[in-house]
């Protein structure tokens, strides 16, 4: 993870000069993280997609204004594409009907990370049923990192709370999890 960081930080100075194969570089290794998280947002793979690449246009067309003493690449970058995500669902007409979590979980095939621990549909059901009863919060930290991708600290920074507080949210999320779940052998991410 740090080296892939390191990779990032060092192809963002390239990209800051206007090297445009460095920016192809750093999207092909940002993108799918960044799709699962606006996927998340959006719950529709085209729109994330628009977003995605809304949100690369405006890191190139901002890459000046990264200042990585004011945090690490990765965070900035998902911050771009979460607000951007955030701002194409409340573009959306307000008559046009929103799917509701019930329907975003029950569409949801359990990542290699979680399925890993399943054994049949069945387990993968009463995942989906011990999320939707999760609190709001330890739900989007969760759906974060597993369908999102992204680390403690990637979180912290994208929702802006303390690396503690969403550690301490997946913590308590997972411990539900398993309860509910009878013991599925979740680890968390990162």
């Amino acid at each position: 993870m740090r080296e892939a960081r390191a990779r990032n930080e060092t192809l963002m100075r390239r990209v800051q000069h206007g090297d445009v194969r460095a920016f192809e570089s750093f999207y092909d290794g940002l993108w799918a993280r960044a799709f699962g998280m606006a996927r998340t947002v959006c719950r529709d793979a085209g729109r994330a997609e628009e977003v995605v690449q809304e949100a690369f246009a405006a890191v190139w067309k901002n890459r000046g204004s990264y200042d990585a003493a004011k945090g690490n690449i990765e965070s900035w970058v998902f911050r771009i594409v979460h607000n951007r995500a955030v701002d194409s669902i409340r573009r959306e007409a307000p008559h046009q009907r929103r799917r509701s979590d019930e329907e975003l979980l029950a569409e949801i095939e359990a990542p290699g990370s979680l399925a890993d621990g399943l054994v049949d549909r069945s387990d993968a059901e009463a995942v989906r049923h011990s999320l939707r009863n999760l609190p709001q919060a330890q739900q989007k930290v969760i759906l974060l990192a597993y369908f999102g991708d992204l680390t403690h600290h990637e979180i912290a920074g994208l929702l802006e709370l303390p690396a503690g507080t969403v550690k301490g949210r997946m913590r308590l999320g997972l411990e539900k999890l398993r309860d509910g779940c009878d013991g599925g052998g979740l680890d968390p991410p990162g």
